[in-house]
């Protein structure tokens, strides 16, 4: 973005000066991400006016298929800069359902050096060079693009021909036509860039059956940043992403390092990173930056290793290779760390290491571009970049996984139907089979298995893959919600602590929380685990859920309809039916759970545990019929969790009901069978984290 205003801004305590990217509090500057930044600008610039969340996206990310998720976490980056606690109204104001304002009184200094935009009142927008035109260029294809353009990532991208560039045959694919800015200055090569993993420390484990988890020696925790596009070619966004994932996922199998998962990264694109903070909010010992340039056929990736603690850099290295040559960057920058820091792997990690599955090149890119596009939950997009990397070559483990858990988040998420869920099982079992033990397939199969009935199927799963590599946090999360939905609470609680001794952030960049807490009866515990995301319905929708066991009913209904009225989705939707309730508004909540109960019905698609919410809904508006109608299904589905089921204070106005006697029987024998089945052990556990050079 170009910030060529001369404008100055005070607002409250601080200065905005545009074009100086700088924010001042007191004469002091206040750290705060480039596109967070660029977000202020905006709706400081129209103090006063609601802009419209297509506005921004079009002024913030000009030219870019964003999800709308990256707009909400923009405006918590905003909100932290500006010191503005959750529940305040000092600056901006959240517009459910449209959009935000500005609502501090703000003085302009200095002179307009832009004419400004119209919004749809015709009111003056004043965004200096923001665009709020159209996202895609709407000018002639690129000679070797096809009819019918799919627009990826601010792109106009046809399924391409494969043509050959020069002598070295690469295919050159989703080359476009694009008329962004930055596009004039495509020969100016400046820095270069980035990837790289990781060290490794000693790492041993037990597999004992004790009440309390055993530990032995911690790994290392290490984050693995999205490497910066230094060419700003949005064509080549994709990469900062998922070549950061490969490498993740590279390094999945090594117990001595616990790296963090992709989700815990992505909100690092296109930051500056301030590597103490970084590594404070990733709880990460060591991180690896750096940035990569893409010039024709040649690509240079610099990348660096950074102890947080002391600043100090631990490796760095510059790898210049073809474009074609992708598939080689984790398995060098891996080798040369694990070299340089003289590493003792066991023989198994060191074979997982050096093990690489080929894969055409053209494949591999499409695989990349749908890695990148499924972490931004553009889920349908995703399929069709994976599904076109299956057609290309169909022996690559993980494009099969990663199209099953696009094919799974496309069900849940956008009610893809019960076919997708069908889709995703097949595309977990092709990955299993063409690499045995691949931990992302093992662990997505497991999640689908739980949410369509089977945990049964879905444990021994998950106890393989920690046998795979003990310190896994997201596994044992995993592991923690099936034995949630089994009654195995307990378990459940120790896995769950586990995990986030392991990676206290596990889970918690989509809104997970320890359910279980709140099945045990430990509110407080429970509302302590939620993540701060404010802006996020399905977080609300739980801290309501805990306030109403709570008996906080009041504050419980100023979250639910928050929620609701930030995503009308199931668990909100679900939420909006507890606070009619509350409000004595019986027949509007009944409206929502019957509406609720037809779309389910519709698309073939439920998470029984979703179900259990709605039977429990159903119960406190009072219709007992429906209440044990979709109770009976969450159980069948697969929610079975007995303990929880026989002391839920929700459910007391059916105690007494003979067809819920004969529910609890049904769920009290499957949840028994389950327990005797998988009687808890502590596959492996940690000590305390410890630090370089200890």
């Amino acid at each position: 973005m170009g910030l060529k205003t001369r404008h100055q801004y005070e607002f409250g305590q601080f200065l905005l000066e545009p074009g100086e990217c700088s924010l001042l509090r007191e004469d002091r500057p206040v750290q705060i991400a480039p596109k967070a930044f660029e977000l202020l600008v905006v709706l400081v610039q129209n103090a006063g006016r609601l802009v419209t969340k297509d506005q921004i996206m079009g002024a913030v990310w000009p030219g870019c298929f964003v999800e709308e998720a990256n707009l909400t976490v923009c405006v918590s980056a905003v909100r932290k800069a500006l010191e503005e606690k959750d529940g305040e109204l000092r600056y901006i104001e959240t517009i459910p359902k449209k959009g935000y304002r500005f609502i501090a009184p703000v003085r302009e200094i200095g002179a307009p050096s832009d004419p400004g935009t119209t919004d749809d009142n015709g009111d003056r927008l004043k965004i200096d060079s923001l665009s709020l035109t159209a996202a895609v260029a709407s000018g002639a294809a690129a000679p070797h693009e096809r009819d019918e353009p799919i627009v990826v990532m601010g792109t106009s991208m046809s399924t391409p021909d494969v043509s050959i560039n020069g002598e070295s045959g690469i295919p050159q694919v989703l080359r476009t036509d694009v008329r962004w800015r930055w596009r004039r200055a495509w020969l100016v090569v400046t820095q270069v860039a980035t990837l790289g993993i990781v060290i490794v420390i000693g790492y041993r484990a037990f597999r004992k059956a004790p009440s309390k988890p055993q530990v032995s020696k911690a790994p290392i925790s290490l984050a693995i940043l999205p490497f910066e596009n230094i060419r700003k070619d949005p064509n080549d966004d994709f990469l900062g992403f998922s070549l950061a994932d490969a490498a993740i996922t590279k390094l999945g199998y090594v117990s001595s390092l616990t790296v963090r998962p992709s989700l815990d990264i992505e909100r690092y694109r296109d930051q500056v990173i301030d590597i103490r903070k970084a590594g404070a909010d990733l709880n990460a010992e060591v991180l690896l930056t750096g940035n990569f340039i893409h010039e024709g056929d040649d690509l240079r990736i610099t990348s660096q290793l950074i102890d947080v603690k002391s600043d100090k850099i631990l490796w760095r290295d510059t790898l210049d290779l073809k474009y074609d040559k992708l598939l080689t960057v984790q398995d060098r920058v891996a080798s040369e760390i694990v070299r340089g820091l003289e590493l003792n792997l066991s023989p198994s990690e060191t074979e997982r290491l050096r093990w690489n599955q080929p894969i055409n090149p053209l494949a591999y890119e499409y695989y990349l571009r749908g890695v990148d596009l499924y972490s931004r939950h553009v889920f349908p997009l995703a399929i069709k970049m994976l599904e076109k990397s299956a057609d290309i070559d169909s022996k690559y483990a993980l494009t099969w996984a990663y199209l099953g858990a696009s094919y799974t988040s496309d069900a849940a998420f956008e009610f893809g139907g019960r076919d997708q869920y069908r889709k995703a099982q097949a595309a977990y079992e092709h990955a299993l089979s063409l690499q045995p033990g691949q931990l992302e397939a093992q662990m997505f199969l497991a999640n689908l298995l739980i949410d369509t009935g089977k945990v049964e199927q879905a444990v021994p799963l998950l106890r393989d893959a920690l046998k795979t590599n003990p310190n896994h946090a997201a596994v044992h999360w995993e592991l923690a919600y099936a034995y949630r939905f089994a009654g195995m609470l307990k378990e459940s609680v120790a896995e769950c602590e586990l995990a986030r001794q392991i990676d206290p952030l596990v889970k918690a960049n989509n809104g997970s929380a320890c359910n279980t807490y709140l099945y045990l009866g430990q509110y407080e515990e429970f509302l302590g685990s939620l993540p701060d995301f404010p802006d996020s319905a399905f977080v609300l929708f739980y801290r309501g859920f805990g306030e109403y066991y709570q008996n906080r009913r009041e504050q419980a209904i100023k979250d639910f309809d928050r929620a609701f009225d930030l995503d009308p989705s199931l668990y909100s939707e679900i939420g909006k039916a507890f606070s009619d309730s509350i409000a004595h508004r019986n027949k509007d909540g009944l409206e929502i759970l019957r509406g609720l109960e037809k779309k389910i019905r519709e698309y073939g698609v439920g998470d029984p545990e979703a179900m259990y919410k709605v039977a429990q809904a159903y119960a406190a508006l009072g219709d007992k019929a429906s209440a044990l109608r979709v109770f009976e299904q969450s159980i069948e589905n697969g929610f079975f969790c007995y303990p929880y089921f026989a002391t839920d204070p929700l459910l007391n106005g059916l105690r007494n009901e003979s067809k819920f006697i004969r529910l609890l029987n049904m769920a009290r024998e499957r949840h028994e069978a389950f327990a005797s089945k998988f009687s808890y052990q502590a596959s492996t556990n940690m000590v305390p984290v410890r630090r370089l050079g200890e």
